[in-house]
């Protein structure tokens, strides 16, 4: 696609407000209100919002709302994203000349408020299927002049989710060919973001980057920071393509095979925190795979599965399905098989804090747990294994969805996604998935135990990879509490 070319697919932007235009009213500037889709590069929204504003002959800015709390995020989700978004800042106001402004509270107040101080007469924003990012929104509409426009660009899924599919997907199956069938369409080159032709007036409020993460990371400190995986778009592009331990270009050969075995981490991509966060598009990810196809095709084409299918599968749910993380969003079979047997006999009952703090009778379950909370990332079998055994052993599907759902978003770096709120719901609600053998507790939803999981991997050999992580994670504590002491001391 050439630069100067129309930049953006009418598909790819979808209208929620459309300004009542009144004779003599100034054009003002486009507003970016970005939120789930932090990149500068490969951004379908951003590149929108300045193709907008070229074409109005008008300055752009790009906005961001800090949430106090948005769903229980800790330092652990709040320091990755914040180290990512200063980078981005810095990026956007060097490089591309685009004001970035922060703001905190209520989105439903800064921005709108925004939006009327500088006069903007559009504003963008890029998609998320969750809720609260719905509700937020639709209260943004109500409460911008009628002299404002709202574009809202799917910046996030390779085929926008209202053009793969206009209702309520029942699986892999039902999806994959009408997603597909799309690829051509919209799996293109991203154009290059243009220079603003109008520069904004004014500058762009400071920010203490410094103090902003220092206080976020004291609040949040009850799930601390990672160490393995750096934010920011840039690191996000080694982990794809580095020349070092390159996904694409240096582990991509053993993903087919790896990828199912927990004792393997580096088998998996390790890009979910980047496509969570939006540090790096999936849409870029698939363009770099599909380049190298002929060297790995089954590796590959597992990975765009994954990547795409999968993933925009899990939004389709999330959109189209208001009980998304609740049991009433499960299909009428399966609600029926749990409540049948929601009063079976348990061998076992924990309480959330049993479960939390990991114990159980189940050594692989509790190292599985473990690794969440020390490496904030489960493998992705296991995932399946854990959530499935707390329907075993809670007093009801409600409670185990429940605490599944709050575990996952506590702990895990890309928690509060809907493929976390999807994972939760197959393994417990069997969402995208099939009737099986009836048993007790789990009526027809799939059962694994720790049988199958022996014949699948050595069992022991990840309970004691668990153990190394805790133990290296209590050690680089000791050693950070012993370099405060000092420093208090001096």
């Amino acid at each position: 696609m050439a630069a100067n070319s129309a930049a953006v697919q009418p598909g790819r932007v979808r209208i929620l407000k459309e300004a009542s235009k009144s004779a003599g009213q100034n054009v003002g500037p486009v507003v970016y209100w970005m939120f789930r889709d932090q990149r500068v590069r490969d951004n379908w929204a951003l590149i929108h919002a300045v193709e907008q504003a070229h074409k109005a002959n008008v300055p752009v800015a790009v906005a961001f709302n800090l949430f106090d709390q948005f769903l229980g995020a800790k330092a652990r989700q709040l320091g990755f994203m914040l180290r990512g978004l200063r980078q981005l800042h810095r990026d956007l106001e060097e490089t591309h000349e685009i004001p970035f402004f922060l703001f905190r509270g209520n989105a439903e107040d800064t921005i709108p408020n925004f939006v009327s101080e500088c006069g903007a007469s559009l504003l963008v924003t890029d998609f998320s299927p969750l809720r609260e990012v719905r509700k937020c929104k639709e209260e943004i509409c109500k409460r911008v002049s009628d002299f404002v426009t709202i574009h809202e660009v799917d910046a996030h899924n390779v085929v926008p989710l209202w053009a793969a599919s206009e209702k309520l997907e029942y699986s892999a199956r039902t999806i994959r060919s009408k997603i597909n069938k799309k690829l051509p369409e919209y799996l293109i080159e991203f154009p290059m973001l243009q220079p603003p032709v109008t520069k904004w007036v004014g500058t762009s409020r400071l920010i203490d980057w410094d103090s902003l993460i220092d206080e976020v990371l004291r609040k949040g400190a009850e799930v601390p920071e990672i160490d393995w995986c750096e934010p920011g778009e840039k690191a996000a592009m080694e982990v794809l393509m580095g020349s070092k331990n390159g996904f694409l270009t240096k582990r991509l050969k053993g993903y087919s095979l790896d990828r199912n075995n927990p004792l393997k981490p580096r088998g998996l991509s390790g890009l979910s925190p980047y496509l969570h966060f939006g540090q790096i598009s999936a849409q870029r990810c698939a363009l770099e795979a599909r380049s190298i196809r002929k060297l790995c095709p089954e590796a590959v084409d597992a990975f765009v599965e994954e990547l795409i299918v999968r993933r925009e599968l899990a939004d389709n749910f999330c959109f189209y399905q208001p009980h998304y993380d609740s049991l009433q969003g499960a299909w009428e079979w399966a609600r029926k098989t749990l409540m049948d047997h929601a009063f079976d006999k348990r061998e076992h009952i924990y309480t959330k804090e049993q479960l939390e703090k990991a114990q159980t009778a189940d050594p692989l379950w509790n190292a599985s747990q473990l690794e969440m909370v020390y490496y904030g990332k489960m493998h992705g079998f296991m995932r399946m294994y854990w959530a499935k055994k707390i329907l075993e052993w809670t007093r009801g599907p409600e409670e185990a969805l429940e605490i599944s759902i709050y575990l996952n978003n506590k702990y895990e770096i890309d928690g509060r996604d809907p493929n976390g709120y999807v994972g939760c719901m197959w393994s417990v609600c069997g969402v995208h998935d099939q009737g099986w053998k009836e048993r007790p507790i789990f009526g027809k939803i799939r059962y694994m135990n720790y049988a199958g999981c022996k014949r699948k991997f050595d069992v022991d050999g990840y309970i004691a990879y668990v153990k190394r992580l805790g133990e290296t994670k209590k050690r680089k504590a000791e050693s950070l509490l012993g370099r405060k002491a000092k420093e208090l001391c001096t």
